[in-house]
Formats: structure tokens, C-alpha cells, sequence
């Protein structure tokens, strides 16, 4: 076993961006990104201390030593134990271990709200790795952090990476010691105060079973992680509006350039004037306003979906560029700092005006741009969609959101993804208000599959961050229109998709769907028994070849 006869201390030094400024009146300054400390009237072994906390370092006896030997008393002694205590508070020194004259591992604080390095645990207590930790390269080396500290640990050395595979375990400090009798038994119990500082160990009860909070245990690693990097607190990562690539990349226009396509359709723009003076009190708007995941018979019409998309996402007014060189616009729903980074793009099954396929909406021009026609990948994201709203229409119609997220990163940092999630979240409510208006059924999608739809919109760069189906409203929905009586639907059925194969009578350059009556048993909660594509089932129906239609033939298993 290797001598492990050492002070059983940390050494201390000052965390990097912290700088020491001497003044022409003798003062000291301490100035870091966050504060700046004015140290007055200090002895020459205070000001030593400070040179070497702001250098290499050294152990609090060893600061403590220097002062006495500069001729400092008691009473110097005694300051330099506080200032060490206010600057740890504070989130200003590092801890390190060192062996050999070489670092290990070190302590970097985050945050101003210091908790202290716990006492070495009791050796029969026993720890696993916590399942919220995670290791990254940064600056050349290897950094555990978790989001449930405001601290992070630089490894320094392979040997204790290698005893983190130890503690994938339950395991106690004596089970550490014998397994890694390479390092020392002091470095080994200042290491494990460090994990536990770091909240990087979980205790482990007597049966075995891992002692976590019941709040805790109903979080989800990239849940807590991404919430907690997006927050202040518990980072010290530049926050905000700090425009980081002015100068280095140009941002992107607030409006996306227009698509090439080969069909453009001009939609219907409502007079919001007269919307203002006749259309439906706010409050009753809100208080109706619900999800609707059945819907009726009549298909929506292309001057709908006019309407609709002009009330919720057209260009208002495109804003002056900033001093920083930042296009900005206003729009119907709110974005943080002028963004509106996201796209909103139009998936039609069947709407009376419109073919199928997937259109990108074009906020300035009020238009739509053909980006695909009907293909078998669009089909499977009408099934997920029909799955999401728990199986009870298939929809006809949805607002799938897109987002350019380099339009929000480029002025903002550490908060750009959450700001496009708050984004989304305020687009959800203006649309559920505008729909509901309207008398049209609304409901938001929980999830979906964005690989599927980069595939359909060739934008693999840029991935859907939401999506909302809506469809006129059965008749025991419509409540209410206000001034502007709303049109006698029938009872929602699910609705029949059937293809026209390419090469068939009738069939374009694109496979595209069509409906015909509504299927008599309305689907329930059922599931495949595999993952199929639509057009993996269908067959041609002896009753229907007259009319030249393909029926949808599902495979379900009852739950």
C-alpha cells in the first residue's frame, strides 16, 4: 500500500475569473464577473495570503503559517480564517486534492450559495453513484456535475475516474480503499467529501434499496438537468440576452425566406375590424375553451384556415433592426425579444379547398407553399397524431411548429430552448382562443415523432417543437359563435384514409389520400400489433372498385 501520511486538508486558491487589484491607497480589491470586494488597511502577511489563494494555492494551516511568519498576530490570524470562511461562502475559492504534488480533483464552486463540504461518512454507510450525474469534457478535461448541486468537479487524474466505475455499486469508503490501493486512503475519503458535497452519491438503506425523496424520485435526468441550466442558481454559465455570435454570424431574418414550391395558394384574410366590434367575448372564449378530440362530418375550408392562421400567426409589423444588428417583428401571440423563431406548417389530409400534403405558411405574405405532396411518411404522422389525441378522430388537419432555433441563440444563451418551449406553450393558447372563437375543435398534441416530419419537410435541421390537430366541431360541441351562427355538423365518425397507388387511373406524380363514407364502427382504444405503415394495409375493396377507391384495412390487438 502507498504512504498515505498527509495533512488531511484541501488546498485552497481563488476560482478563475476572480482577479487581485492593488490600489494606489494600498487597498486591495478583489474584483470577479459578480462583485467586487475592497480589502482596506491590510497587514503584509494578509496581502501575502491573498497573492498565493490568487496563484498556486496553499492549505488553510499553511495560510495560516505564512501569516504568522510575515509578523502577523492573533488577531491577523484570526481575520484570514474568516475571509476564508466569507470567501467559501460565497462561492469564491476552489477545494483541492493533491498528492504527489499533483491535482486530482477540484471543487469549483458555481454559485454564490455555498453548502459545506460534509465530515468523511461512517464506514459502514454505504453509496452509489447518483443517477442524476453526468461526465463532460470541458477545457481539456474531464467534469462531473449534476443539477442537483451548484458546484462541479474537475478530474484531474485517470485514478479517480476509474474509482467512479466502483461506485456504480453500493459500496462503502472501506470497499473504495481496497479496491483502489493505488491511491491514498486520505485522498480517497477527501474525494468521497467531494462526491457527496456534489450530491453525486446516493445513500444506499440496509435492505439495499436506494434512499431517495419521494419528489426527487419523480424526476427525470434530462428534466431536472435541463431545467436547472436554463434557470439561475445553480450554473455560473452566461445568461441572457448576451448576443455572443454578433460579429461572428449574421442572425437570420425574421422572416424565412420564401420556399421555392410549385403551388402557392393566396389565403383569406378576415377584417379584424369588424372581428373587434362583432365577435364573441373574451371571457366566454376562455372559459369554453377545452380540447375537442372528436370532430364532425363537415371538412374545414380553405377560407378557415385562412381566418384561422391570420388570427394567430400573421406578420404584424416587421420592427427597425436593433443596434445589434437584430430584425425583430410583432405577431398575434407573444416572443421573447422580438424572435418569433417559429414556423408554422400546415398538414392537410382533407380541407375543402385544398389537396393533401404538407404547406409551409408564410407569416408576411398570408400564403401557403406546397413542401410535399401525400407520402407515406405524412400518413404515418396523421396516425401518431390520431394515437396522441387517444384515438377518438382521426384529425384532418395539423399545425405542426417549427422552429429556427438559431434565430432565438444567437441573441440569447443558456435559455434559448426554454425560451422556444414558452414560445410554443403561448402559440398553444392563442390558437386554442382563436379555434374555440371559431367554433372549430382544437386539441394540442402532446408529442410526435421529428424525424418523421424533417423526413416529410426535408428540414433535418430544423425539428417540430409542437403540433395542434383541429377539425370543425360535432354538433353537441358547437356552444356558441356569438353574432355569426355556426354551420349544423353531424357526429364524428372516424374518418376511412385510402390511397391511390401511383400508376392507377386517377393517381398524380404523388401518392395522395382520400375519404369516402365514415367508417360504421368508430374506432376505440385499441393499438396495432406492430408498427405499420398505413399503406402496408390497405386492399382493394370488391364494393368500392366501381368507384375505383382503396379501403383501409387496420391490424389491432384489444387491450
Amino acid at each position: 500500500m502507498l504512504d498515505d501520511k498527509r495533512a488531511e486538508s484541501f488546498v485552497l486558491s481563488f476560482k478563475d475569473g476572480i482577479a487581485l487589484l492593488k490600489q494606489p491607497d494600498g487597498d486591495t480589491v478583489l474584483r470577479s464577473p459578480d462583485a467586487e470586494i475592497t480589502l482596506e488597511r491590510q497587514s503584509s502577511g494578509f496581502r501575502t495570503a491573498l497573492r498565493v489563494l490568487a496563484s498556486d494555492g496553499a492549505t488553510q494551516e499553511q495560510l495560516l503559517d505564512l501569516v504568522s511568519r510575515e509578523g502577523g498576530g492573533e488577531g491577523d490570524a484570526s481575520k484570514v480564517s474568516d475571509y476564508l470562511r466569507y470567501f467559501t461562502q460565497h462561492g469564491m475559492l476552489c477545494h483541492t486534492i493533491t498528492w504527489n504534488g499533483s491535482r486530482l480533483a477540484t471543487l469549483v464552486p458555481l454559485a454564490p450559495a455555498w453548502r459545506e463540504i460534509p465530515n468523511e461518512p461512517a464506514r459502514e454507510t454505504h453509496f452509489e453513484l447518483s443517477r442524476f450525474i453526468y461526465l463532460r469534457k470541458d477545457a481539456g478535461q474531464f467534469v462531473l456535475e449534476s443539477p442537483l448541486a451548484n458546484a462541479k468537479i474537475v478530474l484531474y487524474d485517470s485514478r479517480v475516474i476509474t474509482l467512479l466505475d466502483t461506485l456504480i455499486e453500493p459500496c462503502s469508503v472501506e470497499d473504495l480503499y481496497r479496491a483502489h490501493e493505488d491511491i491514498p486512503r486520505v485522498s480517497i475519503a477527501m474525494y468521497v467529501r467531494l462526491l457527496l458535497r456534489c450530491q453525486a452519491l446516493s445513500q444506499v438503506g440496509e435492505q439495499g434499496c436506494l434512499e431517495e425523496e419521494s419528489a426527487l424520485a419523480q424526476w427525470e435526468f434530462h428534466d431536472l438537468l435541463f431545467h436547472t441550466r436554463s434557470r439561475l442558481g445553480r450554473n455560473a454559465n452566461p445568461y441572457g440576452a448576451t448576443f455572443r455570435f454578433r460579429g461572428k454570424i449574421a442572425p437570420l431574418p425574421a422572416v424565412k425566406p420564401l420556399p421555392l414550391s410549385d403551388e402557392v395558394v393566396r389565403l383569406y384574410a378576415p377584417d379584424i375590424q369588424a372581428l373587434c366590434e362583432n365577435d364573441i367575448p373574451f371571457t366566454r372564449v376562455l372559459e369554453q375553451r377545452h380540447s375537442i378530440r372528436k370532430h364532425g362530418e363537415q371538412p374545414i375550408t380553405a377560407d378557415q384556415l385562412g381566418e384561422f392562421l391570420y388570427r394567430t400567426a400573421r406578420l404584424r409589423v416587421l420592427s427597425e433592426v436593433t443596434e445589434e444588428g437584430y430584425e425583430r417583428s410583432g405577431r398575434p401571440y407573444p416572443s421573447g425579444g422580438g424572435c418569433y423563431e417559429l414556423e408554422f406548417y400546415v398538414a392537410v389530409s382533407v380541407c375543402e379547398g385544398l389537396s393533401p400534403g404538407l404547406f409551409h405558411y408564410c407569416p408576411k405574405t398570408h400564403q401557403l407553399y406546397r413542401v410535399a405532396g401525400w407520402t407515406r411518411e405524412l400518413n404515418e404522422l396523421f396516425e401518431g397524431a390520431y394515437y396522441a389525441a387517444d384515438q377518438q378522430s382521426m384529425p384532418r388537419i395539423l399545425i405542426i411548429l417549427s422552429a429556427r432555433f438559431q434565430r432565438v441563440a444567437w441573441k440569447y444563451e443558456a435559455i434559448a430552448y426554454a425560451a422556444i418551449l414558452k414560445h410554443v406553450g403561448a402559440v398553444y393558447q392563442t390558437m386554442y382562443l382563436v379555434a374555440t372563437a371559431m367554433g372549430l375543435a382544437p386539441c394540442a398534441l402532446g408529442g410526435g415523432d421529428s424525424d418523421l416530419f424533417a423526413a416529410v419537410a426535408d428540414t433535418t435541421p430544423r425539428l417540430p417543437w409542437g403540433s395542434l390537430s383541429w377539425v370543425a366541431r360535432p354538433r353537441e360541441s358547437v356552444k356558441f359563435r356569438g353574432e355569426r351562427p355556426a354551420n349544423t355538423v353531424r357526429p364524428s365518425r372516424a374518418p376511412r384514409l385510402a390511397w391511390a397507388p401511383l400508376g392507377s387511373e386517377g393517381a398524380s406524380k404523388r401518392t395522395r389520400p382520400y375519404y369516402d363514407q365514415p367508417i360504421r364502427c368508430p374506432f376505440r382504444h385499441i393499438r396495432p400489433t406492430s408498427r405499420v405503415t398505413a399503406s402496408s394495409v390497405f386492399s382493394r375493396s370488391s364494393a368500392d372498385k366501381s368507384a375505383g377507391s382503396v379501403r383501409l384495412n387496420y391490424s389491432f390487438a384489444r387491450l
